[in-house]
């Protein structure tokens, strides 16, 4: 599995306690850039496996974390290592630009 599904209950476990850097995309059913970006995602989530673990949260059913995370506008990706946010990228980011981002990271 490339993608982990984040929740309020996983949350600590799956992204501040992982050992690896992680990737969450904050996304919505109804937004269209989430869905151009959507593959992206999974793509780079295939291509990083094992190196960085990749998130999703649905910010309808999860607005704790959103409003936690500030989250205004979707997509955003945002980055943790060692269980602190390290950046962030905000709309449908092309490929290299997101590949830029995880590899500060890792």
């Amino acid at each position: 599995m490339a993608e982990v599904i984040i929740t309020q209950a996983n949350f600590e476990e799956e992204v501040l306690k992982s050992t690896l850097p992680v990737m969450i995309d904050f996304w919505a059913v109804w937004c269209g850039p989430c869905k151009v970006l959507s593959p992206l995602v999974e793509e780079l989530a295939k291509e990083y496996e094992g190196k960085i673990k990749v998130g999703k949260v649905n910010v309808d059913e999860e607005n704790e974390l959103s409003t936690k995370y500030n989250i205004l506008s979707i997509p955003t990706l945002k980055f943790f290592k060692a269980g602190q946010e390290v950046g962030e990228l905000i709309g449908a980011a092309p490929k290299a630009t997101i590949e830029a981002e995880i590899k500060k990271i890792v």
